[in-house]
């Protein structure tokens, strides 16, 4: 068996060791270059359609609250002897002007007790989920 001296297993084992170095970076560098924009460009449609679902789901949201809104005013004037007003235009006034503007359907029965409904079309920002009415109900005692 022969050994080396101590220095000398050093700087073999350490030019060995730049040297795998130099060819692994080298490699690893150009094989690996613009991964990260390629993996970013495939997750960015699964990205944006979650996005835009959450987006479709608040606005629904807020047509179903403008509905509501909307049922309580028409019902509580049409309930009133005192109301000035058409009960129909007062509970399309209360939804906002953008929301109404798609669609806006009123309707109302009851003897005692009125009951208003209102249906507010969802403004679609996803393609093909046209369609949707929000649709909200109020009963007001008569006075």
């Amino acid at each position: 068996m022969t050994t080396m001296p101590y220095s000398a297993s050093l700087n073999t084992r350490q030019s060995r060791r730049d040297r795998d170095r130099g060819q692994g970076r080298g490699q690893g560098q150009r094989r690996d270059r613009g991964q990260v924009a390629m993996e970013y460009l495939g997750f960015l449609p699964l990205l944006l359609l979650v996005a835009m679902g959450a987006l479709q789901l608040g606005l629904a949201a807020y047509a179903a609250n403008q509905a509501g809104t909307a049922a309580r005013a028409g019902a509580r004037t049409a309930a009133s002897y005192d109301a000035h007003g058409d009960p129909r235009s007062t509970a399309r006034s209360a939804v906002s002007g953008w929301l109404g503007d798609g669609g806006f359907r009123y309707s109302q029965s009851g003897g005692r007790d009125i009951t208003a409904t209102v249906q507010v079309k969802v403004p679609s920002v996803v393609p093909g989920l046209d369609g949707w009415w929000a649709k909200r109900s109020a009963t007001m005692p008569r006075e």
